[in-house]
């Protein structure tokens, strides 16, 4: 990732990491984790890395299910948030992960792979296979529905963020190539409010 466009995304995330941390979760998306709780639980998960862990509010619900939770994102005040809540938290860009191969049961990415160029997916995907274990889950949740990239010029963060999406077929396509699709599930424009719907999708490693 270039090093003048990783900077602008830290710097609009630390600039908005106070506020984002008294959000509460909507309930489409607490919906959604509990799904993912659903299959950790059934295979008696015990490991999970978040990427882009924001505040860490999901680590912090999944560390309270009994899961060893491991908060990774790109901005120093997010990471700082997240070591308020007694989480295990580091600064780490999830294209470039410090963990060993096959080292965690499970990955939790919530609306932070969107940030992503189309051209470089494939290697942060890459990069997630190497740390995930052989049949590890892996949920990722985005915004999307129609095929786009670029500045978004309407943002209210400052830099303006940039933004990739995919229709749902292409997103399919993508993640096929890295990994087995367990649950691919849309939640309407209507309930998530906004231009795009958002999608749900569990993955298994192959």
């Amino acid at each position: 990732m270039d090093k003048s466009f990783e900077q602008k995304i830290k710097d609009s995330y630390n600039e908005k990491a106070i506020e984002r941390d008294g959000h509460e979760i909507q309930s489409w998306k607490a919906k959604e984790r509990e799904v993912f709780l659903g299959y950790l639980k059934k295979e008696k998960v015990d490991s999970l890395l978040e990427i882009g862990a924001g505040t860490g509010k999901d680590s912090l619900y999944f560390k309270e299910q009994g899961l060893n939770t491991f908060s990774t994102d790109i901005s120093a005040e997010m990471i700082r948030l997240c070591g308020k809540k007694g989480l295990q938290a580091e600064v780490m860009n999830f294209a470039e992960l410090g963990f060993p191969d096959n080292h965690f049961d499970s990955i939790w990415a919530l609306n932070c792979l969107l940030h992503v160029p189309k051209n470089e997916i494939s290697d942060v995907l890459k990069e997630l296979t190497r740390v995930l274990k052989t049949s590890g889950l892996f949920y990722f949740g985005v915004y999307g529905g129609r095929n786009q990239e670029g500045i978004w010029e309407d943002d209210a963060y400052s830099p303006k963020r940039f933004f990739s999406f995919f229709e749902d077929d292409s997103l399919k396509a993508l993640l096929a190539k890295f990994f087995i699709i367990e649950y691919f599930n849309v939640v309407p424009k209507e309930v998530v409010g906004g231009e795009f719907h958002f999608q749900s999708v569990i993955l298994r490693n192959k």
